[in-house]
């Protein structure tokens, strides 16, 4: 059972130093709104790899495409403004470390700037999302482990002010994906105790700052 350490929106002193070394991890999950310096250096530092999504707090990386080393934006060579060597799940499914990814990045839309969406526009990624995971399916069997979102289902630990509520369109895509986590960050405890939520076969649990993690495949 792969163990992942994830994080999100709030980067933890203790961890950017070399005592990160004492975690065992396999891979290292990120659920937004963090410094891009942050996860290469926990990747790098542990060697494991990096799955992210981006938050709304994070650069536009939409548009670009990674091939053997090369990243390309618009047909021409264009350095990726992502953090090193990671993955970038937003809108697609990958395979990381034993365990199949579906992501979907950013918050609801409440000003302008990258990584924001209105419900509609989150709704339309959201199912091209859930068509690629079943073509996925259909072609090798596997399903979903784990769903990473930046903001979590409306009702499911959201917040009453907009640029916090969450996306409704994720409750038809966890009915459609079944994934046994969903993982998102974006809505912050405050020292506050957060349960984990549930919907259907899904374990939905707030990320916020940092969490060593047993994902089932």
């Amino acid at each position: 059972m792969p163990k992942a350490l994830v994080v999100a929106d709030e980067a933890d002193e203790r961890l950017w130093t070399s005592a990160v070394r004492a975690l065992q991890v396999d891979l290292v999950v990120g659920a937004g709104d963090l410094p891009f310096a942050y996860l290469e250096f926990l990747a790098g530092t542990l060697d494991v790899p990096c799955v992210f999504v981006p938050g709304n707090h994070d650069p536009d990386l939409s548009g670009y495409t990674r091939s053997g080393g090369l990243s390309m934006k618009d047909g021409f060579p264009a350095e990726w403004p992502g953090p090193a060597g990671a993955i970038n799940a937003d809108g697609r499914v990958v395979d990381v470390a034993g365990l199949r990814f579906a992501g979907l990045g950013g918050s609801v839309r409440y000003r302008d700037g990258p990584n924001q969406w209105t419900q509609r526009q989150q709704s339309r990624r959201a199912w091209r999302l859930e068509r690629l995971a079943a073509w996925r399916k259909w072609r090798d069997g596997r399903g979903i482990d784990v769903l990473l979102t930046h903001s979590p289902p409306h009702g499911c630990g959201d917040r009453e002010d907009l640029p916090h509520h969450g996306f409704t369109c994720l409750h038809r895509t966890l009915a459609t994906l079944q994934p046994q986590w969903l993982l998102h960050g974006h809505i912050h405890p405050h020292g506050e105790p957060v349960p984990d939520r549930v919907a259907g076969r899904t374990r939905i649990r707030n990320v916020v700052g940092h969490q060593v993690m047993e994902l089932p495949q």
